[in-house]
């Protein structure tokens, strides 16, 4: 094909007049679409499928554009490849790069494939296809955190910490149990995005420009091909639906939520102050002026990554915003959001190797877990089952505390004497009640962090991230 051949636009038949040369490079989004070169490929697959089956194909050109088409995403897989789409002269997306680069292996026939459908419905299918790609990614990765989360809680045991309520020591749980908090925050962000993949798993070829395709066209061809539940139902919300995309970035936020707060508190039981954490020196830098230093470097980046998730579904809010039925330009802007956030799959690849390098101070949390009153609630807890009401029962171990603090001791060395001047109700038992194992399992409810339910509950977490694999798997894999 010729250099003028190849300059032609799709939609010059109309103009007489070039494109003023600035904004033909400004307005070209091969310069960031080209990584849906796979997905591209898939859904002219389809197509030509579907136009073998509308009698506009035969059956061995369908077979020479199929197989043309495998020839240039698999020219293109390398990074080398890659490049030369991103950098090529003339080809405004990736739907006119492939068009161009077909033309140039099969001759006319390669035009033959854009009868019956426009780019429009094109760029639609391809970012589904690019979303639930990435979704199933991500969804793998999350799996991978969840397991090494699960594996340094096993490797925990019964190992005691503090909690904290406002940043202030409150009762002692089981390592483990901290742990799972997260499991459970990882176990939500794959419900969400599972939700957002199956919402947009409906195949918009066949929706043409705004109208719907202009051939007989069975559309359930292609989306039996491309693993898609059904066709779209109406063709401009089909060509004008980018719900998805937001909706993925909004789900992929939540994720970074969770490991910027997973991050911030292993910042702080980093620090000399908690020494709760030894940083694996694998995942941390030193500084170059104070030879001492160890910095948590992945978790202070992992920190500030939400912004720019956040960032990236606030931009597509605002782009989306106003926009009327169907197709507009602006939506070309939502691509590059969508693409800003492919860091994070890699990102939870890496906090699940941190995770798994993680070494606790075991004494210093056990310590720290036993003293500062976190028994007071346990306390309290003894009190009721003498028959006092709680409000009473707080009432009084408060003035226990306090005297406690005053004296300069815990409240499980309080003389039985001392203890009676706030109640008759304390009894030698006292002392059994507001022990370490005492106080842990008093909390002895499903979710609780008693020792018996915290077993059940590494038991259940394990379980239901193995059921995870699978589907992740599949949604990988589906349409590409």
């Amino acid at each position: 094909m010729s250099n003028e051949q190849q300059s032609v636009k799709m939609w010059s038949g109309r103009f007489r007049e070039p494109l003023d040369p600035e904004f033909e490079q400004w307005q070209r989004s091969i310069v960031f679409d080209w990584r849906l070169l796979e997905h591209e490929v898939a859904t002219s697959k389809a197509h030509a499928s579907a136009l073998y089956a509308a009698g506009i194909l035969t059956q061995s050109e369908t077979s020479e554009v199929r197989n043309a088409l495998d020839a240039i995403a698999a020219d293109h897989a390398s990074d080398a490849g890659k490049t030369l789409v991103r950098n090529h002269p003339s080809a405004e997306d990736i739907h006119h790069f492939v068009e161009l680069s077909l033309a140039q292996r099969i001759g006319s026939l390669g035009l033959k494939l854009h009868t019956g459908r426009s780019r429009n419905e094109q760029i639609a299918a391809d970012l589904r296809l690019y979303v639930r790609h990435q979704i199933g990614l991500t969804i793998e990765s999350l799996s991978s955190w969840a397991n090494a989360l699960v594996s340094l809680a096993h490797t925990a045991g019964e190992a005691v910490m503090p909690s904290y309520t406002h940043l202030q020591r409150a009762e002692p749980v089981i390592v483990a149990h901290w742990l799972l908090a997260y499991v459970e925050m990882l176990l939500r962000d794959v419900s969400r995005l599972r939700d957002c993949g199956a919402r947009l798993n409906f195949c918009p070829l066949g929706s043409g420009a705004v109208a719907g395709a202009t051939l007989a066209l069975d559309r359930n061809i292609a989306s039996r091909e491309l693993n898609f539940t059904a066709p779209t139902s109406n063709s401009m919300d089909a060509t004008s639906d980018r719900d998805f995309v937001l909706e993925y970035l909004q789900a992929l936020t939540f994720v970074g939520l969770h490991a910027s707060r997973f991050a911030e508190e292993i910042t702080l039981f980093a620090t000399a102050e908690f020494g709760f954490v030894n940083l694996p020196e694998a995942f941390s830098t030193g500084s170059s002026a104070m030879p001492q230093k160890k910095n948590p470097d992945l978790t202070e980046l992992l920190r500030a990554k939400v912004g720019r998730i956040h960032g990236a579904a606030e931009a597509v809010t605002l782009q989306l915003k106003g926009l009327p039925l169907a197709y507009n330009k602006d939506m070309q802007e939502t691509q590059e959001p969508a693409f800003a956030v492919e860091f994070v799959p890699q990102m939870l690849g890496l906090v699940a190797r941190f995770t798994a390098a993680l070494e606790f101070n075991y004494e210093r949390m056990h310590a720290a877990a036993q003293s500062g009153y976190l028994n007071a609630m346990a306390a309290a807890t003894y009190l009721v089952h003498k028959g006092v009401p709680f409000r009473t029962a707080h009432e009084k171990i408060g003035n226990a505390v306090r005297f406690a603090l005053e004296k300069g001791v815990e409240l499980g060395e309080l003389s039985i004497v001392e203890l009676r001047q706030f109640g008759s109700e304390f009894e030698a038992d006292f002392f059994d009640a507001v022990t370490l194992t005492a106080t842990l399992d008093c909390h002895d409810v499903i979710g609780g962090t008693a020792r018996q339910r915290v077993r059940q509950a590494l038991s259940d977490a394990n379980a239901r991230i193995a059921a995870l694999a699978a589907p992740a798997k599949e949604a990988i894999h589906a349409g590409t």
